[in-house]
C-alpha cells in the first residue's frame, strides 16, 4: 500500500524503519519543523525527520495541519493509508484524506490509558504489564475502532526510557502486521468499551514534584515513570534534586516523612509516608546526573536532614 507516515519522537523511528523494509511504499514523512534547543538555541530536527533524511524519504515539516497548502499536498500524494505514531491530534480534514483510512499505533492496551503519556502512567500506577494497540483514527482522541493489540510485560527494573525502547520495536512489528492485514482485509475492527477507559494525561511539571507523604512504593513508581525524562524532583539545601533510580523497603525508620533516614556508601534512604526510599541515582541542579555514591562523596548529608 501507499503510505504517508506521521511521527516525531524516537519512539516512532523503529516503525518508520520497519515500514520501509516492508513491501509497502512510503510516499512521504510528516513531522514537526526543527525546534531551537540547548543554550545556543540551535535548530534540532525531530528524530523521525533525521531518520527520514537518512533513508532518503520525502519529508514534510509543518506545524500547520489545517492549512490549505498542507491539505492540498496530502491530497496530491494520493495515499492509501496514513500511519501515525506518536505524532499529534489530526484534524478531521486530514483524517478523511487517505483512501482507506488513518491508522495509529498507541502505547497501551486501549481503552486503558488513553492520552499523551500512556507508558509513563502505566509505570507510575505500578502496572505489571501494558501493551500496544493499532486502531483506526477517528476525530475523538484514542477512541477509534481497534485493529490489533500486543501485551508487553513490565519488568521490575523498567523505567520510562527502557520500556518505551522495548515497546517501540514491538510496536513497529505490530504496525507492519496491521498494515499488511488491513491491505488484505484480514482484520476486523472492533469497538472500544468506553466503560473500561482510563486516562493518561500529559506529564505536567507539578506531577514531577515528589510528595514524601506518599508511600515509598508510590514514589518509586513515580520515579520510574519519569526517568530518564523529565525526572522526579525534590529540594535539598534550596537546590532542585532530581532522582532517577531507586529501590524501596517497607520498613519504617524513626524519622519523619521527607527526612534522610540512613546514609550508606552508595545510597541513602529517605523516610516516606510508608516505608523508606533507597536513592541510587540523582542529579543536583546545575550538575551532571550521577550515582548516589558519587553524590555522597561531594556533599555533607546528615541523618534527619529534610527534603522538601
Amino acid at each position: 500500500m501507499k503510505i504517508v507516515f506521521m511521527g516525531n519522537p524516537q519512539f516512532a523511528v523503529p516503525s518508520l524503519r520497519k515500514l520501509v523494509e516492508s513491501d509497502h511504499d512510503i510516499l512521504s514523512v510528516v513531522t514537526n519543523p526543527p525546534k531551537p534547543a540547548g543554550r545556543g538555541k540551535q535548530l534540532i530536527k525531530s528524530p523521525v525527520a533525521e531518520c527520514a533524511k537518512e533513508l532518503n524519504l520525502p519529508i514534510i515539516e509543518t506545524d500547520e495541519l489545517k492549512s490549505e497548502n498542507f491539505l492540498h499536498t496530502l491530497r496530491d500524494l494520493n495515499g492509501d493509508v496514513f500511519a501515525v505514531v506518536a505524532y499529534r491530534i489530526l484534524p478531521k480534514k486530514v483524517i478523511n484524506i487517505p483512501l482507506k483510512g488513518a491508522i495509529n499505533l498507541h502505547g497501551s492496551l486501549l481503552p486503558k490509558y488513553r492520552g499523551a503519556a500512556p507508558i509513563q502512567w502505566a509505570l507510575i500506577n505500578g502496572e505489571s504489564e501494558t501493551g500496544l494497540t493499532t486502531f483506526i483514527i477517528q476525530p475523538k482522541v484514542d477512541k477509534g475502532n481497534i485493529l490489533l493489540q500486543k501485551t508487553i510485560k513490565i519488568d521490575q527494573d523498567d523505567n520510562y526510557g527502557s520500556l518505551a525502547e522495548k515497546m517501540s520495536h514491538t510496536g513497529a512489528e505490530l504496525l507492519v502486521n496491521t498494515v499488511d492485514r488491513f491491505e488484505s482485509e484480514n482484520v476486523e475492527p472492533y469497538n472500544q468499551l468506553d466503560s473500561n477507559a482510563t486516562m493518561a494525561p500529559k506529564i505536567t511539571p507539578a506531577l514531577t514534584n515528589i510528595s514524601w507523604e506518599k508511600s515509598a512504593k508510590e514514589i518509586h513508581n513515580l520515579i520510574r515513570g519519569l526517568a530518564p525524562f523529565p525526572g522526579a524532583r525534590t529540594v535539598l539545601d534550596s537546590k532542585t534534586l532530581k532522582i532517577f533510580k531507586t529501590k524501596y523497603i517497607e520498613e519504617n525508620s524513626t524519622n519523619n516523612s521527607g527526612e534522610i533516614s540512613n546514609i550508606g556508601k552508595d545510597s541513602f534512604n529517605v523516610q516516606t509516608g510508608k516505608g523508606q526510599l533507597i536513592v541510587l541515582e540523582v542529579q543536583v541542579e546545575g550538575k551532571r546526573r550521577m550515582s548516589a555514591g558519587d553524590f555522597l562523596r561531594g556533599v555533607q548529608l546528615d541523618i534527619g536532614k529534610n527534603l522538601n
